[in-house]
């Protein structure tokens, strides 16, 4: 590992602990020549699927563009960052158990909504009529009176 402030390649391990419910590895490590510290995170590469866009494009996954897509969603709205990125976490993990090489990205979008619905039901409706692309105020009403029905997050 490279130490960020001078570029020295010897570093030490000082600390180690699981992050993000055991998915990463947390390492504190300190430069052996300006004995700086500073944080590594580890965590397994796997390959994701790839997305079947509506064109019949393939694209590969993007976690930038779903947290970006999630983060407009839930703009101005009490959710924290720690949701946020455990929302990201729990789709990541359904895309690799799914154990198929392509997903469509309509169930994708399921996903995401589903984990919208759970932290806040106003990104869930600003998510879902964007994504949903509600033809007239009939169609939307009726996504409205379902959550109506549903608990509060």
């Amino acid at each position: 590992m490279r130490c960020p402030f001078c570029s020295a390649t010897r570093t030490k391990v000082i600390d180690s602990r699981d992050a993000h419910e055991g998915s990463q590895v947390r390492r504190r490590r300190q430069c052996l020549s300006c004995g700086e510290r500073f944080t590594t995170y580890e965590q397994a590469d796997i390959a994701l699927p790839r997305i079947i866009k509506n064109n019949n494009e393939r694209q590969t996954f993007s976690e930038k563009k779903l947290q970006a897509g999630l983060a407009l969603a839930l703009q101005k709205r009490p959710v924290s960052t720690e949701q946020l990125d455990n929302a990201i976490l729990n789709i990541r993990h359904r895309l690799l158990t799914c154990r198929q090489r392509e997903v469509n990205s309509r169930l994708l979008g399921e996903w995401v909504m589903e984990e919208l619905r759970q932290l806040d039901h106003v990104a869930y409706i600003r998510f879902a009529s964007v994504y949903k692309s509600y033809e007239d105020l009939q169609a939307f009403r009726e996504a409205l009176d379902r959550l109506d029905r549903e608990p509060s997050p």
